[in-house]
Parts: C-alpha cells; structure tokens; sequence
C-alpha cells in the first residue's frame, strides 16, 4: 500500500535513473489500459466551437487514405507558438478518420470533431507520433501564427486545448501503467515560465495570493478537490503518485493545473522539498489571466505538451 501523508518523505534524494514511476497521473477511476481517448469526452471540449476556431483561422486540407499528414520526429521551425515562422500544423477532423500511431504501434483513432497534432505547434519540437489517413479526411488546420491570432480573439480556446490535452495525459498514464516500467526513467524538472511573465502575474495577483511552506510539508494530496494551480515563486515542490517521485517543479515552475482547469479530484499529491513561496490560482482568477494575459494561456499550454512529449516518449520505450 502507498505510505500515509505523514509517512511521505519529500526530503528523501530525488529517484536514480529506473526507480522512478513514469506515470504522471494515475488512470481515471474505471477506465481500462486499452480505452481509447476521445477529445469529446473532456467536459470543457466543445467540437462546434472548435470547428468554427479552425474554420475562421485556419484552411481547408484534404488527404486520401493511407495520406502520411506527418512524422514521428519530425521537425518544426524552432520557436513554436510564439514563433510567426511555425511550419507544423494542428488539425480539426471535419470528415473521415486519423491513425495515431507511436514506434509503429497504433495509438488511437480520431474521428471527426477531434483536435490532434497541437504539441509539435506549442513547443517548435519535432513530432512525438505519427498520423495517416485511414480513409479519405477532410481536416482544417492551424500553425502557430494562425493558433496565436486564434487565441486572441478566443482566449477560452486555451482553456479546452488544455482540457483535451489532460484527457491525453490520463489516457498515456492508462497505457503505460498496464506495461513493465521502461529503464533510465528519472524525475523530471517541470517546465518554468519566463521571468518577467512571473513578476507580471505576481503584480496581478492579490498579495493574499501568496502562500508559505515550511520545508517536507504537503500542499495537496490524491483525491482532494482542486481548487487552486500554483506557480512557485521559491522553493521547490515534489510532486508524487504513491511513493514516487515524478516530477520537481522549481521556481516559474506550475502545477495542480489538471484539477482547476477540468474540475477534476487531484490525481498525484504535491510537498515542499524545502521552504518554498506559492502563487495561489484558483479557477476565476485562471480564466481572467487566460483573457488578460495570452502569454500565460500560451505558456501553460506549453508545460502541458513538453510534459505530454515526455509521457510519449516512455510509451515508446516501453
């Protein structure tokens, strides 16, 4: 049985390379290995509004069956979403249906109403699987100039990106926990926000915003509703599922983000490594910084994808 809260020691050296759990998140209560993740399912996805999104900022593109639409490790323009010379693409399923597939294994089917192919055009890094055309599709897409504009006008598109992008994290944590853990997998450092957009966000937030930790304390714990997200200002946080330690978020660094964003209980439990100083973000205040500042609804979809391509990567592995 995993250890109580009391019994939880995030002072403890951080997991060698191996001994480290590759989940992120446990599997959603009830959901098998092998269910098939669905854009849909996400309470906050709404197909219709992402259709018009795609439809107003984006093009028209049609593909036979068997049509590659690209490549594992494929490149993209360096930069991602904050780069105007982005050349992946994300697409909108209008017709027809999409193989996901990782190392030559298949992945998923997408149908129509379905977003795929977003983390190559956030991040600027190479492709992390592989899609082709099962039968002839007709798909309207967005690089990043185009997702960057979109946001502007539609801040609340953020917000269901991300949404869809933890169904994703919970259906990889599904698959990878049904398969013998893969070697060299150690904790991870979370992905940090720019300087200055912290000190913006610091200057935004209310001075009761702000919370202390004194060092081995625990912020929040699996099943607990989520209330707030938080970014740390210093310190540093472990975030755990059962005994291990998954990922280390330091300064610019967030988390807790899943549970704010999809109303979701908390599916790993977080501590403090040592003395450490939060912002508080709570669902509200979330959904006016998404609107006021795009650079953190950009960044935030950011940390998502990086941590996705981190999950893809030890699926493949595995």
């Amino acid at each position: 049985m995993p250890p109580s809260d009391d019994d939880m020691d995030f002072t403890r050296p951080l997991p060698k390379p191996g001994e480290a759990h590759m989940d992120f998140t446990q599997p959603v209560p009830g959901a098998s290995a092998s269910a098939p993740f669905k854009a849909a399912q996400s309470r906050f996805y709404n197909a219709g509004v992402a259709e018009r999104i795609f439809r107003d900022d984006g093009r028209e593109e049609r593909f036979e069956p068997g049509a590659v639409l690209f490549t594992e490790d494929q490149k993209a323009s360096s930069g991602g979403v904050f780069s105007r010379k982005s050349a992946s693409r994300m697409y909108y399923i209008a017709k027809g249906e999409v193989q996901l597939s990782i190392g030559g294994r298949l992945l998923d089917a997408l149908k129509p109403g379905e977003v795929f192919g977003e983390m190559a055009v956030i991040t600027g890094l190479p492709r992390s699987a592989s899609a082709a055309a099962k039968t002839e599709v007709v798909a309207h897409s967005l690089d990043g100039e185009a997702l960057q504009g979109a946001l502007g006008h539609s801040p609340e598109f953020a917000l269901m990106l991300a949404s869809v992008m933890y169904d994703r994290l919970r259906f990889l944590a599904a698959r990878l926990a049904s398969r013998p853990r893969a070697a060299g997998v150690g904790a991870r450092e979370a992905t940090v926000f720019e300087p200055a957009l912290v000190a913006q966000l610091v200057a935004a937030m209310p001075r009761t915003a702000v919370l202390r930790y004194r060092q081995q304390e625990v912020i929040f714990k699996e099943g607990q509703a989520g209330t707030f997200m938080y970014l740390v200002k210093a310190g540093r946080v472990a975030i755990a599922v059962g005994a291990n330690v998954v990922e280390v978020v330091g300064p610019g660094g967030t988390f807790g983000e899943m549970a704010v964003v999809d109303q979701s209980p908390r599916t790993a439990r977080a501590g403090t490594l040592e003395e450490t100083e939060l912002l508080a973000i709570d669902r509200a205040t979330l959904m006016e910084l998404v609107k006021k500042q795009p650079a953190f609804a950009m960044a935030l979809l950011k940390g998502i994808a990086e941590r996705l391509r981190f999950m893809n990567a030890q699926l493949a592995a595995s």
